[in-house]
Formats: C-alpha cells, structure tokens, sequence
C-alpha cells in the first residue's frame, strides 16, 4: 500500500526520554482506475494548477475541481472511490520517499566530507578538493572521482519506525526524520 504525503515539519515526543518525530500529512486521495499487479491510478489535491489535460482527466473520472494532481500508487482498492487509510493504523515500519533539500552547487568539503588543508595564512589551500588526475598514465581523471557539483533535490527513502496515526485528521508521526523540506510532497510505503 502507497500514499502521498506531505511533509509538516518535525517535533518531540513528551515522553522521557524523548524521541524526535516527524508530522506527515496523507493527503485525501481519490483512486480512478485499477490496473493489474494492485496498481491504481488517483487523483488527490496539490495547488491550484489547472489545465485543458487535468479538466478532461476531472471529467472523465467525475472528479471535483480540487482533484488536480495524478500519480500512480500500490493500492489494495479493486475499485474506484476513496483511498483506504485504514491500513494505516497497524503499519508498524513505513518506507519514506521524498526530495532531499536541495543545496545546488556544491564543494568537496560539503558533498563528500573531505578535510580540505590548512586554514592558516599562506597555506592556499583551504577547501579545494585537491590533486585529481595523474601525469603520464593513465592521463585523465578516473571516473567517479569526488568533485564539486550539484548536491541534494533527489529522491531519497528512508525507513521509519511508525509512532502514531490520527485517522481523522490524517496526521502521522514517524520516529526519526525524514528527508524534505516542510511542506514537501512524497509518498510512502507500508513495509509491515
């Protein structure tokens, strides 16, 4: 079973000693069509985006005007309607798939964690990446050789302990933290 979900931001719990926990909203979701292997194409809320592509898809499913968005996720439904949140409250483990933050261009002490050199006067160089090639042989840089570059925005899954779930408003906690800003939208996966 897959959900959407959108990332609310992190907390405690006030138990001693406390455990930090992340607030996932699982967005309302309606599923249209089933496929074969339990997948389901559904449709649920994000913005106000709006073209001639989603109206036809809204009329053709007799979707209201906030269904605006479509993904395709494992359902256990073998028919269109609601999305059954229910399985939910026994998941235990949820594999947790969002956005990492992105941090655009990078360097080598940032992404990889390199030491960089001395910091002191005259040394020039602080936070290089350093030597990268050789001379004569093989003379070029070896492939998957650690530079700077774009770091984050990608897609990351974590596995995270479930807390609690609140059915009625839709709000589950996870123990420990996942990937995304606040306000990211991802989805996730019960795993038991």
């Amino acid at each position: 079973m897959e959900y959407i979900v959108e990332k609310i931001g992190m907390s405690r719990t006030i138990s001693v000693p406390s455990v930090p926990v992340t607030l996932l909203k699982v967005l309302e979701a309606k599923v249209c069509e089933v496929g074969e292997n339990n997948t389901a194409l559904v449709a649920y809320s994000d913005g106000k985006k709006m073209n001639k592509a989603i109206a036809g898809q809204q009329k053709k499913y007799n979707l209201s005007a906030e269904y605006n968005r479509f993904a395709t996720l494992e359902v256990n439904a073998k028919e269109a309607g609601d999305l059954d949140v229910a399985p939910l409250q026994e998941a235990k483990t949820l594999k947790v798939s969002l956005n990492s933050k992105g941090r655009g261009f990078a360097g080598v002490i940032k992404r990889h964690g390199m030491a960089g050199g001395p910091a002191s006067h005259g040394s020039r160089f602080h936070r290089h990446g350093g030597s990268i090639g050789n001379c004569e042989w093989p003379g070029r840089v070896m492939k998957g050789r650690k530079m700077p570059g774009h770091m984050g925005n990608a897609k990351t899954t974590v596995q995270n302990e479930v807390v609690s779930f609140d059915a009625e408003n839709g709000v589950l906690v996870l123990k420990g933290s996942t990937p995304g800003f606040n306000g990211a939208m991802g989805r996730i996966r019960i795993v038991k």
